[in-house]
């Protein structure tokens, strides 16, 4: 059985573990200890048999906008729908907010777009996002992500 829960500073050490070899691989953006730390808030977790198995972030950028950040499920519990779920949770949190739009930047367009999410140019993308977050990133200018956004 999944469980799903908020996040805790605690939980910080098996978060980065969990992610390590999406961030070497360029998948999912690195980010330091400080800084989940400071969005701890953002991030919802998914258990298996008590074991972190993924977790994803909704991060405010505006009143209007929203994002889905460093959506990971470890490799032997794909296929279960965690990912899905914890889709599912930040889209309703988003609702809960009053957010109108939920972005995405993902190399899995297909599994958003499964939930409701519709691809969009990138410079439809708000700046502040793209020279915040982008900038750091190993693929930073040349980059093959899709730019997704979901409607509340």
């Amino acid at each position: 059985m999944i469980k799903l829960r908020k996040a805790t500073l605690n939980d910080i050490k098996n978060m980065q573990e969990l992610v390590e070899d999406e961030v070497k691989s360029g998948v999912i953006l690195k980010r330091s200890d400080d800084e989940v730390a400071t969005n701890i808030r953002s991030y919802i977790l998914a258990f298996k048999n008590e074991k972190l198995v993924g977790y994803g972030a909704l991060h405010i950028h505006s009143p209007i906008l929203a994002e889905i950040r460093s959506l990971i499920v470890a490799s032997e519990a794909r296929g279960l729908g965690i990912g899905k779920m914890i889709v599912e949770y930040t889209i309703k949190e988003a609702q809960e907010l009053g957010v109108k739009e939920i972005l995405v930047l993902t190399y899995i367009a297909d599994f958003f777009k499964k939930l409701g999410f519709k691809e969009i140019q990138k410079e439809d993308i708000p700046d502040h996002k793209i020279w915040l977050d982008c900038v750091k990133c190993i693929h930073f200018p040349v980059c093959n992500e899709v730019s997704l956004i979901y409607k509340l």
